[in-house]
């Protein structure tokens, strides 16, 4: 198929297509221990965020929309200045794995060196894995630990410093493996990494991780990306505010005793405030859009956004529909363009699921090409369904994250096809929600939106599991232990502020979505762990003893195993 027109015609102006890649994860860090519990923050700045800014930087003509959460912004701060403090004073890493990279000896311990072999394996075994010989040829050995734990004893330095080496450098970002000549001559190398050499590949992730929020933000003032945020730790709003809103799409819904969250207004605007001024001192820019925790939204956050200072907002498609409906509109014929909620002034934009998702899950086992030109052809349809709307707008939004561990070469080839192809194709105009208002796009009015997210339209997938609802349910009690002791006077100053921001790392979303019995139990005990971590922190710091149902398990999984570090998460991947 060319590029350059199709048999239906060109319509009067290009089809805009917004391609909006959301970036974030949740606090890792434990207070307790002063180290963080998952790495999954810096593998991710080394591996995606780092590919997408260079293909981006690569490709002429490619824009997109890059939201980031801020809390993961704080973290990736973190990371860079911890090992830039390693290199120059050996100040030890918190996190174990960064710091068995790094150690020029490794703990000697059966535990430490079998928590290490499975640490080194949470990788996609099919396009990480078995991509590297030198690699697959380490995870075969560790068939025999699997087999026979007392094996490991037999396992020298040479094959835990190799395994680890090969794990950090298949977690590099594909652009990195082509472009940089002492990762080449890493992987060229293949075995018997020394102390130096793994030196070498700290230097490398540390220059990556240091540089990738200055990346984005020269992108964004060449005008080739917009960058956008979530609330600070990525709470569900709409469900701070009044959880029975999520009885908006699922009527019968069980919720969580009590079924309300105490000063959910308050702690919504503070997520959103506090989010902006830390957005604010990494970019240097105010944030115009806001891609709401999970892409959640009710009239009354939409308000709050807006308050907050946001010009747009964005869901998922199934909560426009079912406010279609509620709204009597279901004639719209072209569901691609902007809204606005009566009484509200930012603009709501809401994601194609399907495109989404074609990126999602789909296109990973496809040929670059092939996928590339299916999506083209999807759009060519949409262009001709809408020649007659002036504001037709379509938004692609998904993780930025965690689909591309299941594509060839970390999306390499996708990503570059895709952003040549839309760029040069002279019927689509990529752009950004800030620029496609400004170009006078304008909102259809809506009359109320129907409360959901991007997942089913609906809040299900955080909220009405019995496992889940009891996550709250802990949430709510430790609210409520902060509300006393800031009444008390206990709480002032920077011990408040100090007391607020752990509080709103325990308001955040992921938590609540890994608890169930389908997803893998493995990550399940992970998060489900750390939250617990999370919640009797805030008690230390109000000066509490944590309860003790604190020590019981929450939820315990079931799904099957991941296969890589984290999962391409529910029914889609953002």
């Amino acid at each position: 198929m060319s590029d350059k027109g199709t048999d239906k015609g060109t319509p009067s102006r290009p089809l805009r297509v917004v391609l909006c890649w959301h970036m974030h994860q949740p606090h890792y860090f434990d207070r307790d221990t002063g180290s963080y519990q998952l790495p999954w923050t810096y593998l991710h700045a080394t591996k995606d965020y780092v590919d997408m800014a260079a293909i981006i930087e690569q490709c002429e003509g490619a824009r997109a929309v890059v939201n980031f959460a801020p809390i993961l912004l704080e973290q990736i701060d973190d990371y860079a200045k911890q090992v830039r403090d390693y290199l120059a004073t050996e100040k030890p890493i918190r996190d174990p794995l960064l710091a068995a990279l790094a150690s020029p000896a490794l703990p000697a311990g059966k535990e430490y060196r079998l928590w290490l072999v499975n640490a080194c394996l949470r990788v996609n075994r099919a396009r990480v894995i078995e991509r590297f010989a030198p690699f697959k040829f380490l995870a075969e050995f560790a068939r025999c630990i699997d087999d026979h734990a007392q094996a490991i004893r037999y396992f020298d330095d040479r094959y835990f410093y190799d395994l680890v080496t090969w794990y950090h450098l298949g977690w590099l970002g594909e652009t990195v493996r082509r472009d940089d000549p002492r990762v080449k001559a890493l992987l060229k190398q293949e075995h018997n990494y020394s102390h130096s050499d793994r030196l070498t590949l700290l230097e490398v992730i540390g220059e990556l991780i240091g540089g990738v929020i200055e990346r984005y933000r020269r992108l964004a003032e060449a005008g080739r990306v917009e960058l956008s945020a979530s609330p600070y730790a990525h709470p569900i709003v709409p469900l701070l505010l009044d959880p029975h809103s999520a009885r908006e799409a699922l009527p019968e819904v069980a919720l969580p005793e009590p079924a309300s969250y105490p000063g959910g207004a308050e702690r919504s605007l503070w997520h959103l405030r506090h989010g902006i001024d830390v957005f604010k001192r990494h970019f240097g820019l105010a944030p115009a859009g806001c891609w709401p925790s999970e892409g959640g939204v009710s009239d009354a956050a939409i308000k709050l956004f807006a308050k907050a200072g946001f010009r747009w907002v964005a869901s998922g498609e199934s909560v426009l529909r079912n406010s279609l409906e509620r709204s009597g509109l279901n004639h719209i014929g072209c569901i691609h363009r902007p809204y606005r909620l009566k009484g509200a002034k930012a603009a709501c934009f809401f994601r194609d699921d399907g495109l989404s998702d074609l990126i999602g899950f789909t296109y990973s086992d496809w040929h670059a090409d092939d996928a590339v030109n299916n999506f083209v052809h999807h759009l060519e349809n949409i262009a001709e369904a809408c020649a007659d709307e002036p504001d037709r707008v379509v938004p692609v939004i998904l993780d930025g994250e965690n689909a591309w561990e299941y594509y060839p070469e970390n999306g390499f080839h996708f990503l570059t096809a895709l952003y040549r192809r839309l760029a040069d194709h002279p019927a689509i105009e990529l752009t950004t929600f800030s620029d496609a208002l400004a170009a006078g796009c304008k909102p259809l009015e809506l009359e109320t939106v129907v409360a959901g997210s991007w997942v089913y339209g609906s809040f299900s997938t955080w909220i009405g599991d019995p496992d889940k609802n009891r996550g709250w349910e802990l949430l709510v009690h430790a609210k409520e232990a902060f509300d006393r002791a800031k009444k008390s006077g206990r709480l002032k100053g920077a011990k408040l502020r100090e007391a607020e921001q752990q509080l709103a790392i325990c308001e955040g979303s992921d938590w609540f979505w890994w608890f169930g019995d389908y997803n893998p139990a493995d990550t399940v005990l992970d998060f489900e762990r750390l939250y617990r971590v999370q919640l009797a922190a805030l008690y230390h710091l109000i000066g509490e003893e944590p309860p003790d149902y604190l020590s019981d398990v929450i939820s315990r999984g079931g799904g099957a195993a991941e296969q890589g570090g984290t999962m391409r998460r529910g029914k889609e991947s953002a």
